[in-house]
């Protein structure tokens, strides 16, 4: 009887990672070819995604400040590297973009720091990320000089800290949506940063094609690269000494 029980319990065990296997690895939302090529051809960035997270760095040399980014759920870590590049090519900013576990930010349990050893002249991080890759982010954001939510909200409570907080909406997102981004802002610092942008949606944030669930976006590409760059720019700058 213990030798059946044993095997039934070794059977549903098997059953259970091969569906979360599958669950992790299909439906994964690629990066759009279009964006991920502009950001490879750019000669004021050098992107390598050859180890275990995505860095880029500016051509001309790093700055003081950098960027850990944690990709939604089942997306692409790519699908954000054109959004973010403006704040390498134009702020001088290091991006380091993670490849979570799974393709799920929740399954990846390293430290803050198995991402910004990939960059150590930088001085000043700030974590951040998308949708469930924010999530990540408040649980790691101990161990930053700042926070960025991009359509994204806290689990956890960061209320009694004294963390710099940028949360970045958009006015169409279907998932992260203006109400549920509100409801949460109780967990984070009262001077925390609230804005949102007008006609992003949640897949607005990377390049990735659109997302069951979804609202349909009315800003286009650039104007949202763009506006990011200046929202994260300008947070980054007010975490130097002199900001």
């Amino acid at each position: 009887m213990l030798i059946w029980i044993g095997s039934v319990l070794v059977g549903l065990i098997v059953l259970v990672i091969v569906a979360l296997l599958l669950y992790a690895n299909i439906g994964v939302m690629g990066a759009e070819p279009g964006p991920l090529q502009a950001v490879r051809d750019d000669p004021a960035i050098v992107l390598d995604d050859s180890g275990d997270s995505i860095v880029m760095t500016p051509a001309s040399g790093g700055g003081d400040e950098g960027l850990v980014f944690i990709p939604g759920a089942k997306v692409d870590p790519l699908a954000y590297a054109a959004k973010l590049s403006g704040l390498v090519a134009d702020d001088g900013l290091t991006v380091v973009i993670t490849r979570p576990t799974l393709n799920l930010a929740f399954f990846d349990l390293r430290p803050l720091s198995a991402f910004t050893d990939a960059a150590p002249g930088v001085e000043r991080w700030m974590v951040g990320g998308h949708s469930l890759g924010g999530v990540r982010a408040c649980q790691l954001a101990g161990d930053a000089d700042g926070l960025v939510l991009f359509g994204s909200y806290c689990a956890n409570d960061l209320s009694g800290t004294d963390l710099p907080v940028l949360s970045i909406g958009g006015s169409d997102d279907g998932l992260s949506t203006p109400e549920k981004i509100a409801d949460a802002r109780g967990a984070l610092p009262a001077d925390a940063q609230l804005v949102q942008i007008d006609g992003a949606s949640h897949a607005s944030f990377g390049d990735y094609g659109p997302q069951t669930g979804d609202g349909t976006p009315t800003i286009d590409d650039a104007a949202m690269t763009a506006r990011l760059t200046e929202l994260v720019g300008t947070f980054a700058a007010s975490l130097s000494p002199a900001g």
